[in-house]
């Protein structure tokens, strides 16, 4: 099966705030007022931890479907600290990155436990934004000029 490519596009609204197309979708990225922003939209942090439970969700359901048994309801909360200070420069302590990060996948279902064990570390390891939180991606940052 080929690769699936995926891609978004961001132009910068100010300081704190980057409107983001994706495909069709647009997203506003902003800060809350203590770090410069209006509060306008879910910071890059928040869209991390969002992003790994909308996969956990999706990548969670398939696999329920294949495995043989129904989800009736499924709440995922998912949360971690990060090194603030570290993000305003006043510390090199730590990474900048979260030092954890802990998602807890409440489940009712017809299954049994035994089964919802197995479900969920078939899930983990399929769910493409666990992975790349999980394991060291290849990242490139760079620049050009505009015009």
């Amino acid at each position: 099966m080929p690769d699936a490519n995926f891609r978004v596009r961001a132009m910068s609204e100010s300081p704190a705030r980057v409107s983001v197309k994706a495909r069709s979708f647009n997203m506003i990225v902003d800060e809350p007022p203590n770090l410069g922003g209006e509060d306008r939209g879910a910071n890059p942090v928040e869209y991390v931890l969002a992003a790994l439970a909308g996969c956990l969700n999706v990548v969670g359901h398939m696999v329920a479907g294949e495995m043989g048994f129904s989800i009736k309801k499924l709440e995922i909360d998912v949360s971690g600290p990060l090194n603030a200070a570290r993000l305003m420069g006043k510390s090199q302590d730590d990474r900048a990155g979260f030092k954890d990060i802990t998602a807890t996948m409440k489940v009712d279902s017809d299954a049994d436990e035994e089964t919802l064990e197995r479900w969920v570390k078939v899930v983990e390891d399929r769910c493409p934004v666990s992975d790349n939180l999980s394991n060291e991606t290849p990242l490139s940052v760079v620049f050009s000029t505009i015009g």
